[in-house]
């Protein structure tokens, strides 16, 4: 039971700390911004912010589906938060890829 608790608060907590990774661009980011064409700045930019999006939500619904399947199979803390650990890389890959559509491919791969 105690288990079960401690992995609802830190549900809790990923849930409330997503809206603060809200997606904002790094400088490397900017760059490429900067160098698109233009007529592609506007494009590039939603493309790149979408992707973090993705990948941002993709690891919170990862690291939450990972401690709960480590927990529903009985594992101790240490094994559940594990669990969520690797459920959190997974979920990263996945939301990257799925966080664009193919229009926001073509643009990002038109501006390296």
């Amino acid at each position: 039971m105690k288990t079960v608790k401690v992995l609802a608060a830190i549900v809790g907590v990923s849930l409330v700390a997503s809206p603060v990774m809200a997606a904002s661009l790094n400088g490397k980011d900017r760059a490429r911004v900067a160098r698109a064409a233009p007529r592609d700045r506007d494009d590039v930019r939603y493309c790149l912010l979408k992707g973090k999006e993705g990948r941002d939500e993709g690891t919170v619904i990862g690291a939450a589906g990972g401690a709960g399947v480590g927990a529903l199979a009985g594992g101790s803390l240490g094994e559940s938060l594990l669990a969520g650990a690797a459920g959190a890389v997974a979920g990263r890959v996945i939301g990257k890829s799925e966080g664009t559509n193919s229009e926001c491919d073509r643009v990002l791969a038109r501006n390296p």
